[in-house]
């Protein structure tokens, strides 16, 4: 497909101030692969035509990776020919001096992607430029960027206080994924319900994005871009986990026990056949590398003991559900087996996943924009032994709650569900301690019968309340709705007029 680039402006705009600034800045860029970190800087260069030197590193040995750099340097400061095959700085010092001195007189951006595979074969090269940035690069007119994928050992070198880069950034940029709210501007040909489904099966990775033809049904996407055998796509999830580990073995053990609903250590366990011992270690690189997050119940004021583990990178969760396991079919051209426990399965998988994420990104926008009466500081789930609610966003100092169920089914969803919500959970998750103003939502794909309506118009007439709780409204959503009011926050956000 043409590449596309869209939204991303908050960040474009970083780098106009850090390149209008009159002094060297240091900044670091990272995220995932495939997220867009180079197509960012491109795009910039390409925008502001300021001046600039691009590199990109690559997985080769040290001297490679050196004599590629320096050759670079050299073919940007003699643009009149071209450096001869073997020429290289002797050292990575010698190398970045002559960066010094380019930048002496005219203002220079010095972009080196995938710097990571240079902290890989030559550790030492974080003191190296250390002491050039300390004694000479931070005194010139720099613009400096490093970029990388590699979560863990990005924060290592630049966040971690013992880190011999720590304190040398002036800014810092962590490039996530596409929100939901901007696949109506990539995808304007597909309706709302199937853009929902391709965030579930995707989610917001703009490299993935650029593989999808619109002209073809979602049915057809899944057939051609993922039921068959060698395409790129079978192979991302065994190249993204690479990127941290040597043996992938137990780690896909886990990654499919949690993808087929294993979220607990014991169900983890049990579900990959590890020891007890093992899923904690795993469980902790995984959670490193941004693959698996840990969550507990968002209600909680303390450290918590009912932890879950979810899937975090929608396209590993949908691989490890359903097509990790299939590999000897599609070797063999079986798609329709593959296809058919898709098409089963795939409205309970969103409404399960995707849809409940996509609504708590909704509350903590609406709660910014003022559409909700709460602002919240914190958004997730809450359960416990007696009760689990979709959606909670709580504020602990105003004492605050917001309170959602979500429904992704084929028909409108009926009182019964926010009956049980208002009525039943809410004594159950509220926390004990305070006194709590309550605002209730649903959310549903299909919109809500005639009794959840006046069910509505009832409860924000005559409020409800509970021992420690009382209810300020409620609200009822349907996914027409929820699609436009993310678009249009997702608009303020890139344009500046709301923070998020």
């Amino acid at each position: 497909m043409e590449f596309k680039f869209i939204g991303r402006q908050n960040e474009l705009k970083q780098l106009d101030d850090l390149w209008g600034r009159k002094t060297a800045q240091f900044l670091v860029l990272y995220g995932r692969r495939r997220v867009g970190k180079t197509a960012l800087l491109v795009e910039w260069i390409r925008r502001s035509a300021n001046r600039a030197l691009y590199w990109v590193a690559s997985p080769t040995s040290a001297a490679a990776q050196l004599r590629a750099f320096s050759q670079a340097v050299y073919n940007f400061s003699h643009p009149e020919s071209l450096a001869p095959d073997h020429f290289t700085y002797a050292t990575w010092k010698q190398a970045f001096e002559e960066i010094s001195h380019l930048a002496q007189e005219q203002r220079l951006a010095l972009f080196i992607d995938e710097f990571t595979f240079l902290l890989e074969v030559n550790p030492g090269i974080a003191g190296e430029l250390q002491n050039s940035w300390d004694h000479s690069l931070s005194h010139s007119n720099l613009f400096l960027c490093l970029s990388g994928s590699h979560l863990g050992m990005m924060k290592r070198e630049f966040l971690s206080y013992q880190a011999p880069l720590y304190g040398r950034a002036s800014s810092q940029i962590y490039l996530k994924p596409f929100f939901f709210g901007q696949t109506k501007s990539y995808f304007p040909k597909y309706s709302a319900v199937d853009r929902v489904a391709i965030y579930s099966i995707f989610g917001g990775v703009p490299a993935y994005w650029a593989r999808i033809d619109q002209t073809k049904s979602v049915t057809q996407t899944i057939k051609s871009e993922l039921l068959t055998a060698n395409n790129l796509m079978q192979a991302e999830p065994r190249l993204l986990l690479q990127d941290f580990i040597s043996e992938p073995h137990n780690y896909i053990s886990i990654l499919s026990a949690i993808a087929n609903g294993a979220h607990t250590i014991k169900e983890i366990s049990q579900e990959s056949g590890l020891p007890n011992v093992n899923p904690p270690k795993y469980l902790g690189v995984l959670t490193e590398a941004g693959f698996v997050e840990r969550r507990v119940p968002v209600t909680s004021a303390e450290p918590s003991r009912e932890g879950r583990y979810h899937i975090t990178d929608p396209y590993l969760r949908f691989y490890y559900r359903f097509l990790a396991d299939r590999q000897e079919q599609l070797a063999f051209g079986i798609q329709e087996t593959g296809l058919a426990e898709i098409t089963k399965h795939l409205i309970d998988f969103i409404g399960t996943y995707t849809w409940e994420e996509i609504c708590r990104e909704w509350v903590l926008r609406a709660g910014a924009a003022g559409i909700v009466p709460f602002l919240p500081d914190r958004v997730g789930s809450a359960w416990n032994s007696r009760a689990q609610v979709d959606v909670v966003g709580i504020n602990s100092m105003e004492k605050t709650i917001i309170l959602g169920e979500c429904k992704w089914m084929l028909k409108p969803a009926d009182r019964k569900v926010m009956a049980e919500l208002v009525e039943e959970k809410a004594s159950l998750i509220i926390p004990a301690k305070g006194n709590w103003k309550v605002y209730f939502l649903g959310f549903s794909r299909s919109g809500w019968t005639d009794g959840a309506m006046t069910y509505q118009d009832d409860i924000n007439k005559n409020p409800v309340s509970g021992q420690n709780w009382v209810s300020t409204g409620i609200k009822l959503i349907d996914l027409a709705q929820l699609d436009a009011d993310m678009i249009e926050l997702t608009d303020h956000v890139e344009n500046g007029e709301i923070s998020f």
